[in-house]
């Protein structure tokens, strides 16, 4: 590839990246917090002096969507991702491009050593709530580029001089990477927004790559809930059901929440924030595991449980509508939790609960809502579930009581029977 070939790839993700920016607030969202941590280098990567990680174009795009919407944003996403692809291609075939890759790799394993101490100095501080979400979105950012800077360093060390080797594929966010830090010491030092802020260690040894599986190419368009949803299209529900595509609405909604929310904790206002995550509890179901998934990818995983607390405490349409979606969505295990999250509530209301799951198809919600009453109420308890509609309730009470264990099925099976019921 000439230099006049790379100057011209360079200079094209350059414009198109401007374009990409130009409808955002400079002073909000990740945006915002790019050029707040290092304006000069979030300028280099605009003007096509520098490649910025792909989780920054991620994260951009996520600004994109809760301005223009979502379809606007993966339509451009198509495009990022094939002129990141040459790009990067380009950079890293230059004289010493090789090089520099190894480099970044070491600084982002060290990166990523020094966020996964910060995030359990945070987790034993009382006070360390803002700290534990910025270093567990240091630490998301430092994996995912470490299997980056792998894929790039294969594409360009398969041809060192360009002759043959093709485009490195953008990276997408259900990339695997392992989550053991390595255990090299660090001190650390500010890199900058070009680096979305991660931070490096400037002395000791540099910490042994740990073995991070490498997945397949991946379509072109960068993928996860806040894009549709389309990386989880293998995922299945336990009831046999494939996700549906995310409603654009939606998804726009999901995605403004959490740019306010990386705002409001940006700036320490937890208050505001909890507040937030309150109006979000009682938005249409279809927006929870949107929020969920958006939530985790802005580093925001701590609001997370909140967030399913207040749903649990939802009327029980509202709740079962909330169950429904997260299971529909594949997310069993925060289906699961919020199921559990709810049996605190009247006898009466776990049952319309119950029967909202089963019309929506939800059987085994429904079982599981209902075995983790018996699991903490009495069977008396039970018995007053079975009152509100023995015809539909009954038969999925006791099967559920009998799963928890054969104690439990013939507890309420005679909590039934004095009750008059069954």
């Amino acid at each position: 590839m000439t230099v006049h070939q790379q100057t011209v790839s360079m200079g094209e993700f350059a414009r198109h990246l401007r374009e990409v920016v130009a409808p955002l607030d400079p002073a909000r969202g990740w945006y915002g917090v790019f050029r707040g941590r290092d304006p000069e280098g979030m300028r280099a990567c605009l003007d096509g002096v520098e490649i910025p990680p792909w989780d920054v174009l991620e994260s951009l795009l996520a600004d994109l969507a809760a301005v223009r919407g979502a379809a606007f944003a993966q339509h451009a996403s198509v495009r990022t991702a094939e002129l990141y692809a040459s790009a990067a291609a380009a950079h890293d075939r230059r004289p010493g491009g090789r090089r520099q890759l190894l480099e970044r790799l070491e600084s982002m394993l060290r990166a990523r050593t020094d966020a996964a101490r910060r995030i359990e100095a945070a987790r034993g501080d009382p006070d360390g709530a803002d700290a534990l979400v910025w270093a567990r979105d240091d630490h998301h950012r430092a994996s995912a580029r470490c299997v980056e800077l792998r894929r790039r360093l294969e594409a360009v060390t398969a041809s060192p001089d360009g002759s043959g080797a093709e485009p490195a594929p953008a990276p997408t966010s259900p990339e695997a990477v392992t989550d053991a830090p390595a255990a090299a010491p660090a001190r650390r030092r500010p890199r900058g927004a070009r680096f979305a802020g991660l931070e490096d260690a400037d002395d000791g040894p540099v910490a042994a790559p740990p073995v991070l599986p490498v997945p397949p190419p991946a379509a072109t368009a960068p993928r996860g809930a806040r894009f549709g949803g389309a990386a989880r299209g293998a995922d299945k529900d336990r009831d046999g059901a494939r996700p549906e595509p995310a409603d654009p609405a939606a998804l726009r909604s999901a995605l403004t929440t959490v740019t306010t929310l990386v705002r409001l904790r940006a700036e320490g206002r937890s208050g505001e924030a909890h507040g937030v995550l309150c109006e979000a509890a009682g938005r249409p179901a279809a927006e929870l595991p949107l929020l969920a998934e958006a939530l985790h990818r802005a580093g925001l995983g701590a609001d997370w449980p909140t967030l399913l607390w207040e749903v649990s405490s939802l009327p029980p349409a509202g709740f079962a509508a909330a169950a429904d979606a997260l299971a529909g969505a594949g997310r069993t295990a925060d289906c699961g939790q919020l199921l559990r999250q709810g049996v605190a509530r009247p006898a009466a209301e776990i049952a319309d609960a119950a029967l909202a799951l089963g019309r929506a198809g939800r059987g085994r919600q429904m079982g599981a809502l209902l075995g983790a009453f018996v699991r903490v109420r009495t069977p008396q308890d039970a018995a007053g579930i079975a009152r509100r509609d023995p015809h539909r309730l009954v038969a999925p009470l006791l099967a559920a009581a009998r799963a928890v264990s054969d104690a439990h099925g013939r507890d309420v099976e005679h909590a039934l029977r004095v009750a008059g019921i069954g």
